[in-house]
């Protein structure tokens, strides 16, 4: 991730203080997101659920 897209990010989640104060701290904790996203498998198929539905007052 580049300096000024996590720079918009902090600012845009509130962190303006923190990106002041700590810069150093904020750009280790967006790559370490950045680099968790990318790790992250997106599923073959977006329709299918993890597991059944959960319905309540079904099967009672």
């Amino acid at each position: 991730m580049d300096k000024a897209t996590m720079e918009t990010l902090a600012r845009r989640a509130g962190l303006d203080k923190a990106l002041a104060e700590f810069p150093d701290d904020v750009a280790a904790a967006a790559k370490q997101a950045a680099d968790v996203a990318a790790k992250m498998k997106a599923p073959t198929d977006p329709a299918a659920e993890p597991w059944p539905p959960m319905r309540a007052g079904d099967d009672l």
